[in-house]
């Protein structure tokens, strides 16, 4: 299985030699329009929509890289939004960020739940929202695929020997807590919960508990660090790349 990722110019953002599109999605016109104002002038094309259902049908012909949702909006409140833009195949790759001021767990594992990539409550500090996005295009376009060979900076993870290499050390994974890794660093910034890694990895046929993928998650992470792997509370894990 390939790795199909956003390769975006580490330049781009700056220079805006090649525009990365942005759908910013939210009900009140202010936060529309401060948005796209600092989106646009780090070189970013931008269209908008007040509510989800003009924002479901843009994205079918505006294509974005990135959507970002707000969650309270009328007709049709934002994790519905993402729900029916991850059913399109428009929406499949791209990444959708969230922004709130409700501030309960429950509204943010629902956000991860339809495929959410990030979550940021508001008051929106613009700076601070153009540095993630940056971060996260740049994490995007850090992973390469050799093979059987996923390379990251100073990490290696090659299937064919089931090895592993970090920092030059390299190292031999047992079977699950590789395949638990590779799944990850596959599907990068994806949030995945013990339940999708216990079917992806152990499959139907086996009867394990939850517990056992946080045991392994936490042995992957004694030896390559704990930089890689991230835990999202309340909803499960995700492989996120380094910006270096």
């Amino acid at each position: 299985m390939s790795v199909t990722t956003v390769k975006p110019d580490r330049n781009a953002v700056s220079t805006g030699k090649a525009k990365y599109k942005v759908l910013i999605v939210d009900d009140e016109s202010d936060i529309l329009e401060l948005l796209q104002y600092n989106f646009e002038r780090e070189g970013y094309e931008v269209r908008t929509a007040e509510n989800g259902r003009k924002a479901v049908e843009i994205l079918k012909e505006f294509q974005p890289h990135l959507v970002v949702l707000d969650i309270m909006m009328p007709q049709m409140d934002g994790v519905e939004t993402c729900r029916q833009m991850r059913e399109l195949p428009q929406g499949k790759e791209i990444y959708i960020i969230f922004l709130t001021a409700r501030t309960e767990e429950y509204s943010e594992v629902a956000a991860f739940d339809v495929g959410a990539d990030d979550f940021i409550t508001k008051p929106i500090k613009p700076r601070a929202l153009m540095s993630r996005v940056a971060a996260l295009f740049r994490r995007s376009g850090a992973l390469q695929q050799e093979g059987d060979r996923l390379i990251m900076g100073n990490l290696t993870i090659d299937r064919s020997s089931y090895t592993i290499t970090h920092d030059g050390q390299q190292m031999t994974l047992p079977k699950k807590e590789f395949e638990l890794l590779y799944f990850l660093a596959q599907n990068p910034n994806k949030v995945f919960s013990r339940d999708d890694l216990l079917q992806n990895i152990w499959g139907n046929d086996v009867y394990v508990l939850a517990r056992t993928v946080d045991v392994h998650i936490r042995k992957v992470r004694e030896k390559i660090g704990e930089g890689y792997i991230h835990t999202v509370k309340g909803v499960g894990y995700k492989f996120e790349l380094s910006e270096a």
